[in-house]
């Protein structure tokens, strides 16, 4: 696995004592996935070259190009993925406002995007949860983060680990997409920071409860009461912050 998401450098270290060594360091690998739709270019994805068919099928649906049971065919050819879709006025509205330079489909504090899912969660479930918000792959590199998708229990049920916050969060989504995973009694386990952007790619997903150990920015908070996902930042195996929603933690 760890070559897959890794590359070995030679490097220098310098020390303030003046001391200088010659060492090696694993440092995390990144690749571009070109991603089309019904043979449309619609992205060129900055991520690790890892869980590729998971994160074209997560982007599209955290981007709100599509639904979970609207994606009729994956075609990938190394780092090119090609999604067959049924079609759709969301799509080629969301196309043009991409290719207008804008970001998300319709954010303007007017996302009409709400959570269905009445999922609520036991604290304890929150606290133990935080054993997954590290990987080897990390420790290795410190320059990876992960999305863990966990169930009331506190149990893990699918996780992704990525460059981008963001497209550890597409992968992990894409991931239960693929295999009928229902993510409306999960809770998302992120080491990222929240805006307003990852709090949508959650909703748009179905995902009632985010958690991260990071503060959010009050983009993600705004974005998370409209949507009714709850979202707890700041957490650690002792303590957590709920900013939105409270109602989701029993």
């Amino acid at each position: 696995m760890p070559d897959r998401y890794t590359k070995i450098y030679s490097v220098t270290t310098v020390n303030k004592d003046g001391s200088v060594f010659s060492s090696e360091r694993t440092v995390a690998k990144e690749g571009s996935i070109e991603l089309s739709v019904n043979g449309t270019r619609v992205a060129s994805i900055l991520a690790s070259p890892t869980c590729v068919r998971e994160l074209a099928v997560g982007y599209a649906i955290c981007e709100g190009i599509v639904g979970f049971d609207e994606i009729l065919d994956v075609r990938v050819d190394g780092m090119d993925v090609d999604l067959q879709i049924k079609s759709t006025d969301d799509f080629t509205l969301w196309h043009e406002l991409r290719s207008s330079g804008c970001i998300g489909i319709k954010w303007q504090g007017n996302e009409d995007t709400n959570v269905t899912s009445d999922a609520v969660f036991p604290a304890r479930s929150i606290f133990s949860g935080t054993k997954f918000l590290e990987s080897d792959i990390y420790f290795m590199t410190r320059g990876t983060h992960l999305a863990t998708l966990v169930s009331q229990g506190g149990e893990r049920v699918a996780q992704a680990i990525d460059i981008g916050r963001h497209n550890a969060i597409d992968k992990v989504v894409g991931y239960a997409a693929l295999n009928n995973i229902d993510v409306s009694q999960l809770y998302l386990l992120s080491t990222g920071r929240q805006s307003a952007g990852m709090v949508l790619k959650a909703a748009r997903a179905g995902v009632p409860l985010i958690v991260t150990k990071s503060a959010p920015l009050d983009s993600g908070i705004d974005a998370a009461q409209k949507t009714g996902v709850g979202l707890v930042g700041l957490v650690s195996n002792v303590e957590m912050t709920v900013f939105a929603n409270k109602w989701r933690i029993d």
